[in-house]
């Protein structure tokens, strides 16, 4: 007997009201499978969902379940950016996974398929399916086709700083704003939605070869009701999303997130998912992984291509084949099997050779997008952990997105308590050269943790800034974040961290390749250790937090409660 049944036994009136919306006797005996989608008019990567979620279905169907159609819509971070909106963005995370927890323990269910697309939806689903232990299975959105010229959306953000320095033409914006979106999807640049579904995919809780499809092609509609299927068969095997979810599968994620050069955003989310489990990733496990593994991917933002050609050339199947002798194949999947027999099987049914023959309509080869790990775009992975005087919890950084003459860098600090007064400073050519912009009071207990997009937008619109000056913050980014940009210090500045006691002309200095933060300066003269450790002591014994805008409702709760940005920001 399922569970479900069981549950029904003890609550009678379950099988009346479900018979109520039209559901057959026969229908109450089936496993019952929930499916949840952030299907909803938000935005591009969610209006499809529920067709995708209506595929699932007939696959449930087909293998003897019972499907029920839950939703809990996300936001949009692109929407939401330039204004307050951004604040709640890292706190949706928490609440869609909080109202999926909500629908599967109200509910008597047995399995759950999982449909999102985009950057704080996955990490809910994947949170969601850690959290509730159900046979889960993860249905990727997939992403939108590029425009003319591989135009993505993260191009936008350049292009307005432009217009608004004169460089462009209202027409020109225009034009690029018409074709930077041609269809439903994730947007089309590796950020956190794309990055997401990968790690959805390289974590085993989704199929082999479903992240990234295109949004617009019936491929995906098939994913989906395979999805269906592969729960149906996860529940007669009694297979859960903890069976799948172990430490091995986080380190295997983290290797094709060093490989992909992915989000910076995914320090937020894998943390915040293996805590769901009891599991804790530390910082220093994703810098060991990304000095180990190479940058093989070329996707944008900082390499050349657009998303969907990485499906073409493969997907994450073809990432782990190249990083093979990196992995651990035993790690087990939702096809009820490991990652090593799912790649022996790909292989031997011509998955591969049918990726080159999709790329042939762009003049491109495999090794084109994905790299031969003889030649890779960078021998170190996409990200860094850094640690320092400014940052004794971390911070983090995406060196793939920066310039050589960038990786090491000491500048006079240029402090501000906002992202929108740091904005307009670049924007109104206040910031010079060689200097350190401070973004401060923007991590998830100052303010939701934000994303700095535009200000980093605004810096690599700056042929001169971006390649001379640097951000620091407490904040976050996009993963369409290009130029020298570190996040996620920790502690943040309205915990009393060290950022909260920055002055104006303060020496920071910069070393990725040394992995330090740090402190060294005062009104342009460097210091000894010593001395900074004494200058900050004494400033810590004045410092008193800012006055900041009033949160309300479920902001509220979220800076109330949230953990650190190096933990995960997940809510205590």
């Amino acid at each position: 007997m399922y569970k479900s049944q069981k549950l029904a036994r003890v609550a009678p009136e379950i099988g009346a009201l479900r018979l109520g919306m039209g559901w057959s006797p026969e229908d109450l005996e089936k496993p019952q499978v929930l499916v949840e989608s952030t299907a909803g008019t938000s935005h591009p990567g969610s209006v499809h969902l529920g067709s995708l979620a209506q595929a699932a279905g007939e696959g449930i169907r087909g293998s003897g379940g019972q499907p029920s159609f839950f939703t809990v819509t996300d936001i949009c971070d692109g929407i939401a950016q330039g204004h307050d909106g951004m604040n709640y963005s890292l706190a949706s995370r928490e609440f869609i996974c909080n109202l999926i927890e909500i629908h599967a323990r109200s509910t008597p269910f047995d399995g759950l398929v999982l449909v999102s697309s985009c950057d704080k939806a996955v990490p809910a689903h994947l949170m969601a399916a850690a959290r509730l232990g159900l046979p889960a299975v993860h249905v990727p959105g997939g992403t939108m086709p590029a425009g003319p010229d591989f135009l993505t959306l993260e191009q936008i953000g350049t292009y307005n700083v432009k217009l608004e320095q004169g460089e462009i033409s209202p027409e020109a914006f225009r034009r690029y704003e018409l074709n930077a979106c041609p269809s439903c999807g994730a947007c089309q640049f590796m950020g956190t939605a794309c990055t997401m579904q990968v790690m959805a995919e390289a974590l085993g809780l989704a199929l082999p070869g479903s992240a990234l499809l295109p949004a617009a092609q019936n491929a995906i509609l098939r994913s989906a009701r395979a999805a269906g299927q592969a729960v149906a068969r996860l529940i007669d095997a009694g297979i859960t999303a903890k069976d799948i979810l172990t430490p091995a599968a986080f380190r295997n994620a983290i290797r094709v997130h060093a490989a992909i050069a992915g989000s910076t955003n995914v320090l937020l989310h894998l943390p915040a998912v293996a805590h769901e489990l009891g599991i804790a990733l530390e910082p220093r496990l994703f810098d060991e992984i990304n000095r180990q593994v190479p940058w093989l991917v070329d996707t944008k933002p900082g390499g050349r291509y657009p998303t969907e050609l990485m499906r073409y050339a493969g997907g994450v199947p073809a990432v782990m084949r190249e990083i093979k002798d990196l992995l651990e194949l035993d790690a087990l999947t939702v096809t009820g099997k490991t990652v090593g027999e799912n790649l022996e099987e790909l292989e031997a049914r011509g998955y591969f050779a049918l990726g080159e023959l999709e790329l042939k309509r762009f003049g491109l080869h495999k090794e084109d997008v994905i790299r031969p790990r003889s030649h890779p775009l960078r021998p170190e992975g996409g990200i860094a952990v850094l640690s320092g005087n400014l940052a004794p919890l971390g911070a983090v950084v995406k060196p793939a997105a920066i310039v050589p003459r960038m990786l090491c860098h000491t500048g006079p600090a240029v402090p501000f308590n906002s992202e929108e007064e740091a904005y307009r400073a670049i924007v109104e050519k206040r910031i010079r050269p060689g200097s350190v912009i401070v973004i401060r009071y923007e991590g998830p207990r100052g303010s939701g943790m934000p994303e700095m997009f535009y200000t980093t937008e605004a810096l690599a619109a700056d042929p001169e800034l971006v390649a001379s000056t640097a951000i620091v913050t407490d904040g976050r980014f996009s993963g369409a974040t290009r130029g020298p940009a570190v996040g996620h210090v920790s502690p943040e500045a309205i915990s009393g961290g060290p950022l909260a006691l920055i002055e104006a002309g303060d020496l920071i200095r910069i070393d990725i390749p040394g992995r330090r933060l740090d402190l060294v300066g005062v009104a342009g003269a460097e210091k000894s250790p010593e001395e900074m450790e004494r200058i900050l002591a004494e400033r810590r014994a004045t410092w008193q937090p800012p006055a900041l805008p009033e949160k309300k409702g479920v902001l509220k709760i979220y800076c109330r409660s949230a953990a650190s940005a190096m933990q995960g920001g997940y809510l205590e």
